[in-house]
């Protein structure tokens, strides 16, 4: 029983003594901890010149965009004017042509038949014409030497007008009737480029039936439209930037004319873009997109758009407000990502030092100052707090 009683006693003084020394560690982990937290907080952030800006007034010009696809104004489509059959073809598509070339070949035996019908029609009524007049100046004579009477005469004469009128009717017949031979021909109105053909060698063609379609691409036009908020800022002559789909660079266009009305149940107004394309670089039917300068009349309070965050979908920009940090709630207006900087309604002042580049791990009412010497990370980045701290 002794033997017992001493070894219980042991174990109890062993637990005893394992659970000092771990309360003893638990109670070293935690002074540490609590002189890490002290020391952190008398850490001073260094932030270069680089890093630190203070707002500047400039003018953020404002820019107005809308797209579509580009069409051909100068297009046009070749249509058969009298019905025959299409022979051939002198040209394919993405042939070039230029005005008053023969396109084509089509059988109008019809109206060449109509043609020598008219023309021996008038050579008739020329024939019927010669005999009135002969007929006409002989009872003129008759009549002077009182052989015929007067109403005799008249009747010559009546008969020698309409004689007359039957061939001038004659000739206005066969005239349109070779205007009608010449129209029928398919002959290139413009110059330019076959976009399509419509019909094949060997098709019977009616009345006004498409057959052709020519694009001349020198002169493109970009068929958008803005909103009828926007539209009294524009006007006809305006310098334009094109961004067609595929092409390396923006290429200048004009704007060429404004709808005068809104289009039917929308709230934006057409508006067209002349796009001059000598190189016939650009095709109809392409997409761009254009973008209108609108100059700014004022200068406004900016910063760098790296220079604001977003929390809880509010803005705010850092500020080092003597010497600590400070998150300053701020409302933006105007962007402008070419000159990479944002307008500031409210919420900072001319003269306050804004962190330029957004930083993790900032906490407001840190002690921060601004040194020389450190290496800058790259504009709009997202960097660490600085890691160089002196503590104070």
């Amino acid at each position: 029983m002794r033997k017992a009683w001493w070894v219980v006693a042991v174990a109890v003084l062993a637990a005893a003594g394992i659970a000092a020394m771990v309360t003893l560690r638990l109670q070293a982990s935690k002074a540490e901890e609590e002189r890490k937290k002290a020391a952190a907080a008398n850490v001073t952030l260094e932030f270069t010149a680089a890093e630190v800006v203070t707002p500047q007034r400039v003018s953020l010009p404002q820019w107005i965009e809308f797209s579509g696809p580009l069409v051909a104004p100068g297009t046009a489509v070749v249509r058969v004017k009298a019905p025959g059959t299409l022979l051939s073809f002198n040209v394919v598509e993405g042939s070039r042509v230029n005005a008053g070339q023969v396109l084509g070949k089509v059988d109008l035996a019809d109206l060449n038949s109509r043609v020598t019908e008219r023309s021996a029609a008038l050579e008739s009524s020329r024939a019927q014409l010669a005999q009135a007049e002969r007929q006409h100046q002989a009872n003129q004579r008759l009549a002077d030497q009182q052989f015929i009477s007067g109403n005799a005469l008249e009747a010559s004469a009546a008969a020698l007008e309409s004689a007359r009128a039957q061939f001038t009717a004659s000739q206005a017949q066969l005239s349109s009737t070779r205007v009608s031979l010449r129209d029928a021909a398919l002959v290139a109105p413009i110059d330019g480029v076959v976009a399509k053909r419509h019909v094949l060698p060997g098709e019977k063609l009616s009345m006004e039936q498409n057959v052709l379609t020519l694009v001349d691409l020198s002169l493109l036009e970009l068929a958008g439209s803005v909103g009828t908020h926007e539209v009294a800022q524009l006007e006809p002559g305006m310098a334009v930037q094109v961004q067609v789909e595929g092409a390396a660079q923006p290429v200048a266009g004009t704007i060429g004319h404004i709808a005068p009305a809104a289009e039917a149940g929308t709230r934006s107004i057409g508006v067209t873009i002349a796009l001059q394309n000598p190189k016939e670089t650009f095709r109809a039917g392409q997409y761009a997109m254009a973008r209108v300068q609108l100059r700014d009349p004022a200068e406004r309070l900016t910063v760098p758009i790296g220079a604001i965050g977003q929390t809880s979908g509010q803005e705010h920009v850092w500020l080092i407000e003597n010497g600590a940090l400070l998150r300053r709630t701020v409302t933006t207006g105007r962007r402008d990502a070419a000159l990479g900087r944002v307008e500031i309604l409210d919420g900072v002042g001319v003269g306050a030092q804004v962190l330029a580049v957004r930083f993790d791990n900032l906490k407001e009412g840190g002690k921060a100052v601004v040194v020389a010497g450190k290496a800058v990370p790259a504009k709009g980045t997202v960097a660490s707090a600085p890691a160089s701290a002196n503590a104070r």
